[in-house]
């Protein structure tokens, strides 16, 4: 072998053990953002280890979830989109079926107490299970899955590790799934360090947060940018006509309520809403502007003195969307952490 290609091959080799030895150091255990609430995970039931974390991260991107080992988590949360499918309006599951519905972003989950768009599911650690079994995302039986991971020596080890014994259970499965969807916090974008004093808005990103405070800010709170309700937001049903949050309760108050999604990473989540419909920010905002329709359960928020939407002039929209671009968290997106090892 020529001794430029023995350098290549020694470079090499040590930059794969320095990047490495770099996610081995990033790993803290999971750390609340000094300017967000108290979380209302139960970590007491589920502690967050090392060992877990990375058997939930192996899980995570592992087709063998899926029926036909072609589709994992992550083919539908991708980690530089923030956990989303970007460019698909609805999720693309086995065989290339498609779901009714787009790929929510998965961050700062320990902050919520429901999942899904229509919160069917109230236990992050019961979550997965819908999507591995549903037949047109990744269409498998918990039980198949079980019986593939134990069928796999290498998660034998990994399961001792997070869990002290070789035992491959539902329940050690989907915690360490937990472990990892738990450690995708997204807390470092300009408005986090303006609201830690690190930095200061510029002008047209004051303005814009202003406008946000007093015509955003009910439905999409501080710090999350979401309040983690079911709301009517005045969308033109589709030709699904999905019914959303009454799917879950059966009453009619909450036909066409979807979950308020976090306002964080608009910049690499696109497209928006629970159907995929819109292409940019701009869109949606003109949708409050002059698109919401008026039903019986219209939230309020878009009802006032008999008229739909949120008054916005084209100045206003541009500096809002300039607010906007504030909750963009490129480090969130490419944090070795949390990516696909």
């Amino acid at each position: 072998m020529k001794p430029k290609n023995i350098v290549y091959i020694l470079v090499l080799i040590f930059f794969i053990l320095a990047c490495k030895k770099e996610v081995t150091q990033l790993f803290e255990g999971f750390q609340k953002p000094s300017n967000f609430p108290e979380p209302v995970y139960k970590f007491q039931n589920n502690n967050i280890t090392k060992a877990g974390f990375d058997l939930g991260r192996k899980l995570f991107f592992d087709p063998m979830l899926s029926v036909d080992n072609t589709i994992s988590c992550g083919s539908c949360h991708i980690p530089t989109s923030a956990f989303t499918q970007h460019g698909h309006s609805v999720s693309h599951g086995i065989n290339d079926l498609l779901g009714t519905r787009n790929s929510p972003p998965i961050m700062n989950l320990a902050w919520s107490s429901s999942f899904m768009w229509d919160g069917g599911i109230a236990d992050l650690d019961l979550q997965p299970i819908a999507p591995i079994t549903n037949h047109v995302e990744m269409g498998e039986t918990m039980s198949n899955v079980l019986l593939k991971l134990k069928n796999k020596t290498e998660y034998a080890q990994l399961f001792k590790a997070a869990f002290g014994s070789e035992e491959v259970t539902n329940i050690k499965m989907l915690k360490a799934l937990s472990q990892f969807m738990l450690m995708c916090v997204s807390a470092e974008s300009k408005y986090d360090s303006v609201m830690r004093n690190q930095k200061t808005f510029t002008t047209d990103e004051k303005a814009g947060y202003v406008l946000f405070q007093n015509k955003c800010n009910s439905c999409h709170k501080e710090p999350l940018f979401t309040d983690n309700n079911f709301r009517n937001n005045g969308l033109q049903p589709s030709n699904l006509n999905d019914i959303g949050r009454e799917m879950i309760t059966l009453l009619p108050t909450d036909k066409y309520k979807f979950k308020v999604p976090s306002l964080r990473n608009l910049a690499y989540t696109a497209p928006y809403m629970h159907d995929g419909r819109f292409l940019n920010v701009d869109a949606v905002l003109e949708h409050y502007k002059n698109q919401v329709v008026q039903t019986s359960n219209l939230d309020p928020f878009l009802l006032s003195n008999g008229e739909t939407g949120i008054s916005l002039t084209d100045d206003e929209k541009g500096k809002l969307l300039i607010f906007l671009n504030t909750l963009n968290d490129r480090k969130f997106i490419t944090n070795p952490l949390i990516a696909e090892q």
